[in-house]
């Protein structure tokens, strides 16, 4: 039976963000790819769309998967995982080369279902603990209050046997009939509480009780190759009795693992895993990578035999069905699926007919220039030139390159690629690897901290290496 939710009553994280709101969040991160984006963009969008009509009429409307096509390097992954960000839905990446027919020893291609059924349920719960996080430091403040404070009152037992002359034995006893006054008590507590939080007694030891994992996973073999099951005994009755370990830690760490307890304590698991699989099954991302290295036909052997098979197995996923997850039944019809893949060798049109027809929106991505090289190096939030200057930073060393260094780099990455095998953009981090080799090792050392690369440093350093065709094969 599958389960109905308005999204009036069950918030999914779609973003209400137009598709041209969408590609200006991924042009942050991505040069260039504009057909790319706008695919992905609407697609988006659509879900956001369909969320919005009648329950009666949502299950018509079916996600519109899309293909990508394009060399290495160009962009395909990142903007999946970019676009997977930006919605906050469940999203797996695979290797269709890691899947084989069923009858062959190896994945099927049901495993990546599962897999984003585990991505949303981890997910979710990241989501539910941060919701709760101020009660569950709350709760744990008082567990540590209370430990510390029974740590403290524990000595002074010993204290009053000094003084009134009690032996070993009585001490305990007597101190149990010690009455306390409740305000007194409080006062002390918020005294004590006021002392952690300032970090007055993050050197104390104490010793607590940690629940050992109650989920032991096997591996079992299926229809597919190996899998991983796991066996919730919180459902059954137990063969494997809960298991409670003492450790011994600092208050310090106390504020950080006892939150994390308190707020797991918190959680309904059952209802984690409901709210999981349906925004895994209305929201989730599958993006399917290397989709052309299982392109080719049937009928070879050894790794080849069963590529045409990977694809028959893939139909009724992507057209949708019902797969059993250790978190229960999922349904695969709304799960939107990017497949990607290079197609050097195979052409889209070597994939079986009725794999074409459930890929309907083909994009196909530009090879880069040396423009795109340029601004890869200084625009994205994430761009190289960024990354290695704050790393070095941490050295107290500062890097800059002036423009004509940047446009230096991106020739030098253009006419390696055209050289030896085009890897798109990746060719910028051997590039850059080579280029700042001997400040990266060097840096802690070197007296100079301010360094400036320049077109004629950067001739200097990869001039002859780019040049020579022998040694760009084999170094860049």
């Amino acid at each position: 039976m599958t389960i109905k939710v308005s999204s009036k009553h069950m918030s999914l994280p779609i973003e209400e963000l137009t598709p041209r709101q969408i590609v200006s969040e991924l042009d942050k991160y991505i040069v260039g790819q504009a057909n790319a984006k706008r695919a992905v963009a609407v697609a988006l969008r659509n879900r956001y769309r369909r969320l919005q009509l009648p329950l009666n009429e949502r299950e018509d409307v079916l996600p519109k998967n899309i293909l990508m096509i394009g060399a290495t390097g160009v962009g395909k992954t990142e903007i999946a995982r970019r676009l997977a960000q930006l919605a906050r839905a469940p999203f797996v990446k695979v290797e269709a080369t890691k899947f084989t027919e069923v009858g062959y020893v190896g994945r099927d291609v049901e495993s990546m279902v599962r897999e984003l059924a585990a991505a949303s349920v981890r997910l979710v719960e990241r989501e539910k603990m941060d919701e709760i996080q101020p009660e569950a430091n709350r709760r744990a403040l008082e567990r540590i209050v209370e430990m510390v404070d029974e740590q403290i009152e524990r000595n002074k037992p010993a204290e009053f046997k000094d003084e009134q002359d009690f032996d070993d034995e009585a001490a305990p006893f007597y101190s149990a009939f010690i009455s306390e006054d409740p305000e007194v008590r409080a006062a002390r507590h918020d005294n004590l509480l006021l002392e952690i939080l300032k970090g007055d007694h993050d050197d104390r030891i104490l010793e607590i009780y940690v629940e050992e994992s109650s989920n032991p996973f096997f591996q079992v073999f299926t229809p597919g190759g190996m899998e991983e099951m796991g066996i919730d005994t919180n459902q059954l009755a137990s063969p494997f009795p809960t298991k409670h370990v003492a450790r011994k830690i600092t208050v310090a760490e106390a504020k950080v693992s006892m939150v994390d307890e308190e707020a797991k304590k918190m959680l309904d698991k059952s209802s984690i895993q409901r709210e999981a699989l349906l925004r895994a099954e209305e929201t989730g991302i599958i993006f399917l990578d290397e989709i052309d290295k299982v392109a080719g036909k049937g009928g070879g052997s050894g790794p080849d035999v069963s590529r045409e098979g990977v694809q028959r197995d893939l139909l009724p996923i992507i057209e949708g069905s019902t797969v059993a997850t250790k978190f229960g039944p999922m349904r695969t019809d709304h799960i939107l699926f990017i497949a990607a893949g290079a197609f050097h060798i195979s052409k889209p049109s070597d994939l079986i007919p009725e794999l074409q027809g459930r890929l309907p929106i083909r994009v196909q991505l530009d090879n880069l220039l040396e423009a795109d090289f340029k601004r890869i190096l200084i625009e994205p939030k994430n761009a190289l030139t960024r990354q290695y200057a704050r790393l070095l930073e941490m050295d107290g060393v500062t890097i800059t390159f002036s423009d004509d260094a940047l446009e230096t780099l991106a020739k030098f990455a253009t006419e390696v690629n055209s050289k030896t095998e085009n890897i798109g953009a990746r060719r910028l981090h051997t590039i850059m690897e080579r280029l700042l080799e001997d400040v990266l090792f060097e840096s802690p050392e070197i007296d100079k901290k301010v360094l400036h690369y320049t077109a004629e440093v950067v001739e200097q350093r990869l001039g002859k290496l780019v040049h020579d065709s022998t040694k760009s094969n084999i170094v860049l």
